[in-house]
């Protein structure tokens, strides 16, 4: 009896900590994504609001540089932007268009693939508040590792397009493509690489990227698959 009275209590006073401090941690939150501090000379800090325009660099009271990455040219034109497939809306197919041997190729309809532009707009479907997040100034580049295994060509591609349209310049350092052991030709691919770099055999997408992680110049690197 005494046991479970002093589990209870223990429990009990265990939901009262969490119940004062979770919403603590939450305003902090909340409190450092409004404050920021805007780096002018050095030894001068004036407190400005979220959302001031392009350009400019702000810190947090710890003296770390921040700044907002986002490229509001390139997402206003791709808001202009029209067509099938764009900002991720259905592909209108017709009878003839059906397909099955298209998906069980590919597991997707490499016909609306072919017809979808690489540079196709894609919706924002990030948290509101994460789109004021603000990073460092000074991000490490990165080698960008995308093993494939019998791909459909205009999908990997488009992915290709992708990361370098929404990605700075400055971080990306290398995009690496590796071939798991396809058995379909894939002479598109080698007529775009600088090397060739592929399995003996099919051994999975994750496994793939491990092993030739090692192939990239930068000891960063990010896996797509």
């Amino acid at each position: 009896m005494k046991r479970k009275q002093k589990r209870f209590l223990q429990m009990t006073l265990l939901f009262m900590v969490a119940l004062i401090f979770l919403p603590n941690i939450g305003l902090w939150s909340l409190y450092k994504d409004k404050h920021l501090v805007k780096s002018t000379e050095p030894g001068e800090q004036q407190t400005f609001p979220l959302g001031l325009g392009d350009g400019q660099f702000y810190a947090w009271t710890d003296g770390l540089r921040r700044k907002d990455w986002h490229d509001y040219e390139s997402i206003q034109k791709e808001a202009m932007r029209s067509g099938k497939g764009e900002h991720g809306k259905p592909y209108p197919l017709t009878e003839e268009d059906h397909d099955d041997s298209a998906y069980r190729e590919n597991g997707f309809n490499i016909f609306v693939s072919n017809n979808i532009a690489l540079e196709r707009s894609l919706p924002d479907i990030r948290h509101a508040n994460c789109k004021h997040k603000m990073y460092l100034e000074r991000l490490p580049n990165t080698s960008i590792i995308i093993p494939f295994h019998n791909e459909g060509w205009t999908s990997l591609l488009r992915t290709i397009h992708s990361i370098i349209n929404r990605t700075p310049e400055s971080l990306i350092a290398e995009i690496i493509l590796v071939d798991d052991f396809s058995d379909r030709e894939a002479t598109e691919v080698r007529g775009h690489v600088k090397t060739n770099c592929g399995n003996s055999q099919h051994v999975g997408k994750l496994r793939t990227a491990l092993t030739f992680k090692k192939s990239s110049v930068l000891p960063i690197s990010r896996q797509l698959f």
